[in-house]
């Protein structure tokens, strides 16, 4: 295995923290561990290459790869089961009251391999039922990993990812493929959730205001001054009365945000 000298360490975790936000500076032992196979089998003999390289001519594919190896993307299907609860029984119900356009916004910030969006949608077609067709419901799913964009796009899934879903749903809205314990998703289902690639770090300039944002499990590579200024951002791009939903292992500084707390994990701009 390579070794990371303290100056390259330095550069390197200090270009990912200011391009993307993600904070690795305390994190030497895992950026040697999970990029020394990668770039030895790329030529590379040492660290400083590589981090020039980086800094100075990588392509788009080469950060994508960097960044998948250096954050997890582990997620499945219902994952923090509570949060959808809300969603269906206290979200929806709301928004199917006051929403006289029909249009509802919802955002999945950081949406990895696609289980969180395309549990979303589910969960609409099974409220609205007959009357889908009268909403506009469709997901907004952004990552900056397009290798992650690219599995959700795929949109195939394993027997284990699948495995929390409610009884009938998986037959309900996927398919078999001819690989022995995969599933894809069906094609209504599919067409129900916009992909985009988007950097949190970037302004948000979409062209609605979301009723609700999910960003689950992407803050905590952040520190707390990133975090502050990503959550005053989506507070700008939230409707009043909308919600914004992060990751149970991940907190909101009350102090510096104009979300209301209205329960762990859970915050609201009030109407």
């Amino acid at each position: 295995m390579l070794t990371i000298s303290d100056k390259d360490f330095t550069r390197l975790h200090t270009f990912i923290k200011q391009k993307y936000g993600i904070d690795l500076s305390k994190k030497k032992q895992l950026i040697v561990g999970r990029l020394s196979n990668d770039i030895v089998s790329k030529g590379y003999t040492n660290f400083t290459d590589y981090v020039n390289d980086i800094l100075t001519k990588a392509t788009p594919a080469d950060i994508d790869n960097m960044l998948n190896r250096l954050t997890t993307n582990y997620t499945f299907f219902m994952r923090e089961e509570d949060h959808f609860d809300f969603f269906r029984n206290t979200i929806l119900p709301y928004l199917e009251k006051t929403k006289r356009d029909r249009v509802l916004s919802i955002w999945s910030a950081g949406c990895s391999s696609g289980q969180e969006p395309y549990t979303l949608s589910m969960i609409l077609k099974e409220y609205f039922g007959t009357k889908a067709g009268m909403w506009d419901t469709r997901v907004l799913a952004t990552d900056i990993s397009q290798n992650a964009l690219s599995a959700a796009q795929n949109a195939q899934y394993d027997e284990e990812s699948l495995s929390k879903l409610p009884t009938g749903w998986k037959t309900k809205y996927f398919s078999r493929t001819s690989e022995p314990g995969v599933w894809s998703v069906k094609p209504e289902l599919k067409s129900n959730v916009i992909f985009r690639t988007f950097n949190l770090m970037d302004p948000i300039r979409f062209r609605l205001k979301f009723d609700v944002i999910f960003c689950r499990n992407v803050m905590i590579y952040f520190d707390q001054d990133t975090k502050n200024q990503l959550v005053n951002r989506f507070y700008d791009a939230t409707n009043p009365g909308g919600y914004l939903l992060i990751g149970h292992s991940e907190s909101v500084d009350k102090t510096a945000t104009r979300y209301k707390y209205i329960q762990p994990a859970l915050y609201r701009k009030m109407p």
